[in-house]
């Protein structure tokens, strides 16, 4: 589920200027943001993809790392030598 990354507001500018209003005054409770989850598992699914090349890394040995940096070189900088 996404979460909004900003509390809803109305479109019309009349009735957000008397929303900011209230708010302002006290009448209605000011709309916070959502707090984020840092549980484990959640700070885990942010984190992403860096995890996978971490793992990676630490399953390849020195010189088949070597293999790909230099193949990655290669097609950075020597044109079209892959």
């Amino acid at each position: 589920m996404n979460m909004p990354k900003h509390p809803r507001r109305p479109r019309d500018p009349f009735q957000l200027a008397h929303q900011v209003f209230q708010e302002a005054i006290g009448e209605v409770p000011r709309q916070s943001l959502p707090v984020p989850d840092d549980s484990p598992a959640a700070v885990a699914k942010r984190k992403g993809a860096s995890q996978g090349g971490e793992k990676r890394a630490k399953g390849l040995t020195p010189e088949r790392r070597r293999e790909i940096a230099r193949k990655a070189a290669r097609a950075r900088w020597g044109g079209n030598k892959v």
